[in-house]
């Protein structure tokens, strides 16, 4: 850490002052047309680019010949070469308008005297993905890397949106270690039906159990199906893609602005050109994700996640954005920074704005203004500058959606860490978004032993169930699920609904989306399917939840636990080939982010000789 520290500052006397117009690092070295050959700027000597198209022989003449084929020249490809990772597909409905934002992409490396090249990498789109998009984010993470890795590229920016797709890029971007900025597609515009705001899929969760109660009619559900989601982007409440797009400005991987600017508004195409120049700055003062993403940078992405309410699934993403650095951050770093962060951010579902308003009343800058004395502010951000730099100016235009730390929603951030006898290794609760009254409960354990189990059983008439009892979930976690699927919000049984019911305790290994609510307990840990305390709960078992002490206990004897031990048996795994065996073989537990093992740790992408003879 001592050493980072050291080339940070070293970097940013580099980038100051005389310093910065002796070594050049604002501009890109002019180029020479004509023959290739040319002698080359001792800064076009670090570009990876130059192995690739600057070779006397025949892995050169190969290279520069292809190019050529799609009409560049060799004043191109003197260029710094910036990828642009693009996740688009017509699977994944938030990412429709990417073909846009690749343009306005280009059309900044241009301008600033790159060369752009788009590149496809996998796009994990959350609505259509079965059974969870999750069981693909390292996969996804593997593409991006390996792509960067393998092609004559000197910086990329990473298009990303719906909500593994930014993790995903972020992992591999962090391995391959070269300068590397994201920019999002943005949220959604704001749903409304009946002068009601709609959020997805917040209220797709609380209008289905309204209909499934009797209190919508078909017509009325099917007006909120037309008016619920009516453009592109991402969900547009702190759901899980506005929760990593917002951290990724406290990480400072993302231009101020990024976590919000709705996907429609042209100040979306406009952040995404000025992403394409500022990327070919980053290339040329050699400005790489090792130098940003620090322990420090880190933290504050925690206490930013903190403070806005947002998605537990940040709680996997982190650790393993972490893992790729080599950095640990263990999961009771979660629950002490909470503590000590105020919730000023006031967005569903732990409040009653979506980020098209969180936009207007200034954004995830003014969030980070107001947190500075939480903040290590002199961390590097992708800008050249640090985080308190570029949130210097920002100013909060509505004091109800975001508000001071004076003033803020409650005095400790949206999310903790419990543990127990039955979350021995962690479990996290958005306690924000959850019922006060139940997070203090006793009760009597209802257990649905799989996914399929409860599909089967939640609408049952005759479930033994009552409001106060606890909803387990099993063997749903990385393992179980597979790919810890986001059913942790169990669905309240019908009958409990039909009587008025709309929470209870539940809990599980699986995860939730960021755009559900509920006194909900999730990733716990070890999970069912290795053997964790949890595949031993049983029908009638009590469990307590106790927040304020931070704990979650199972009320069964030792012995009569060590009996149901010696009984377990584990399911039958989930896949015998392919990629899902690897995943089934590799796969690390929730609290060590989800990652396979053998990713952990960068190997930066170095400038190489080509192999072709």
């Amino acid at each position: 850490m001592r050493n980072l520290r050291w080339m940070r500052a070293f970097w940013r006397r580099l980038t100051s002052g005389s310093y910065r117009l002796y070594f050049g690092l604002c501009s890109i070295p002019t180029t020479t047309q004509g023959d290739p050959m040319t002698t080359l700027t001792p800064a076009e000597q670090t570009n990876r680019s130059t192995t690739f198209f600057q070779d006397d022989f025949t892995a050169g003449l190969i290279h520069r010949t292809f190019t050529k084929s799609m009409g560049f020249d060799e004043e191109d490809m003197r260029k710094p070469v910036i990828g642009i990772c693009n996740t688009y597909s017509e699977l994944n409905n938030c990412h429709a308008h990417f073909p846009q934002l690749v343009e306005a992409v280009k059309r900044g490396v241009w301008q600033a005297g790159g060369f752009p090249l788009e590149f496809p990498t996998i796009s994990l789109g959350e609505i259509y993905l079965t059974p969870s998009s999750m069981l693909w984010r390292n996969l996804a993470a593997m593409d991006t890397e390996e792509m960067i890795r393998g092609n004559p590229i000197d910086g990329v920016v990473l298009l990303t949106g719906c909500d593994k797709t930014t993790p995903a890029a972020l992992m591999g971007a962090a391995s391959a270690d070269i300068p590397s900025l994201l920019v999002s597609g943005g949220p959604m515009l704001n749903g409304n039906w009946r002068g009601q705001m709609l959020g997805a899929c917040t209220d797709c969760r609380r209008l289905s159990d309204e209909f499934r109660a009797g209190k919508l009619t078909p017509g009325q559900y099917a007006e909120v199906e037309d008016n619920l989601v009516r453009s592109h982007g991402h969900c547009m409440v702190m759901g899980t893609a506005s929760t990593m797009n917002s951290v990724t400005e406290a990480l400072g991987m993302a231009l101020p602005g990024n976590g919000a600017i709705p996907a429609v508004d042209s100040r979306r195409l406009r952040l995404a050109e000025q992403s394409g120049r500022r990327i070919v700055g980053m290339v040329a003062e050699g400005l790489r994700p090792s130098l940003i993403l620090t322990r420090e940078a880190l933290e504050n992405a925690i206490t930013l996640l903190c403070a806005i309410g947002g998605s537990t699934n940040a709680v996997v993403h982190l650790p393993a954005l972490a893992g790729r650095l080599g950095i640990p951050l263990p999961l009771d770093l979660f629950d002490e920074i909470s503590r000590r962060t105020p919730l000023i951010a006031n967005l569903r579902p732990s409040g009653k704005y979506q980020m098209e308003d969180l936009f207007y009343a200034g954004g995830i800058p003014a969030v980070l203004k107001q947190l500075l004395p939480l903040l290590h502010g002199d961390v590097l951000t992708v800008t050249g500058r640090s985080l308190a730099e570029n949130v210097a100016d920002a100013e909060i235009h509505n004091p109800d959606v975001i508000r001071t730390l004076e003033t803020a929603l409650d005095s400790q951030g949206g999310l903790s860490i419990v543990r127990g006898n039955l979350a021995p290794d962690g479990a996290v609760i958005k306690h924000a978004a959850a019922t006060p009254r139940l997070l203090q409960h006793r009760g009597r354990a209802v257990v649905f032993t799989s996914i399929p189990d409860l599909q089967a059983r939640y609408g049952d008439p005759e479930l033994d169930v009552t409001p106060d009892d606890i909803l387990v979930l099993q063997n749903a976690g990385p393992i179980g699920g597979p790919g810890m699927p986001e059913v942790g919000n169990l669905p309240i049984p019908t009958k409990l609904l039909k009587q008025g019911v709309r929470d209870m305790v539940r809990i599980s290994d699986a995860r939730m989306s960021g755009t559900a609510y509920g006194t909900i307990v999730l990733h716990v840990a070890p999970e069912s399917a290795i053997g964790g305390p949890l595949a031993l709960v049983r029908d009638g078992d009590e469990i307590e939840l106790d927040l304020e002490n931070r704990r979650l206990h199972l009320h069964v004897s030792d012995d009569e636990l060590a009996r149901r031990r010696a009984e377990w048996q584990p399911p039958v795994p989930h896949y015998s080939r392919g990629y899902g065996k690897l995943f089934l073989d590799s796969i690390m537990q929730a609290p060590e982010g989800m990652d396979f093992g053998f990713l952990l740790g960068a190997d930066p992408a170095l400038a190489e000789h080509q192999p072709k003879f």
